[in-house]
């Protein structure tokens, strides 16, 4: 099997069996999500969940995030993953989203990296999940995942896997298809143990074929 078919059959695979494949993050706007993804950076979706729902009803615009201290952030925050750093970043980003884009979400990767605290990944998620653009954001499960399934050959950065990827899946479905490896890799093809057995995609797999 070549590259080409393996992406094939995977992805027509995941398009029978997982036709609906969303963010797991609550949000209602853009400026929700920014935040939410911001904050979900090695730290599970749903701590982020148990989070934000008082964040957003504290600071609800970016406007309104902009005028807080760091240290008022930290105290809704601070019980995800580097809270401290996460609560500087989240007011900074706001503040410059007011002063630059008039309290808009850019929508497009280069204006999305001028924000403090938002680097290639989380905007690649905000243009895709918001904006529905081909944009493919690469964690540490779609890393693991698109080694393990065959669909990368030994990248060594998640820059090189983002190009492998849009490379062989049609732009229309790249957004679907992040939360297809994203949620696979979370619940299926998990790094300590992966869930072979019980996995569909199995026959189509490098990691199954050599153990």
């Amino acid at each position: 099997m070549n590259k080409q078919q393996r992406f094939e059959h995977i992805l027509a695979w995941f398009e029978t069996n997982m036709p609906v494949a969303e963010s797991e993050l609550v949000f209602a706007d853009p400026f929700q999500c920014l935040v939410a993804v911001m904050l979900s950076a090695q730290c599970t979706d749903k701590r982020v969940n148990m989070v934000t729902p008082a964040l957003f009803e504290a600071y609800p615009t970016p406007e309104a995030l902009a005028k807080a201290t760091s240290d008022e952030v930290f105290e809704y925050v601070k019980s995800v993953s580097y809270p401290r750093s996460k609560a500087e970043h989240l007011v900074q980003m706001a503040q410059r989203l007011v002063d630059v884009y008039g309290g808009q979400v850019p929508d497009n990767i280069d204006d999305l990296q001028t924000l403090q605290g938002v680097g290639r990944k989380t905007a690649n998620v905000v243009c895709a999940v918001i904006w529905n653009q081909p944009t493919m954001a690469v964690d540490t499960h779609i890393f693991r995942v698109s080694e393990r399934l065959g669909l990368t050959t030994n990248s060594k950065n998640p820059l090189q896997t983002e190009k492998a990827l849009v490379q062989y899946i049609p732009a229309d479905i790249i957004p679907k298809a992040h939360h297809w490896l994203l949620l696979h890799g979370r619940y299926v093809c998990q790094a300590r143990k992966p869930q072979c057995e019980q996995c569909g995609l199995a026959q189509y797999c490098r990691y199954y074929e050599k153990n």
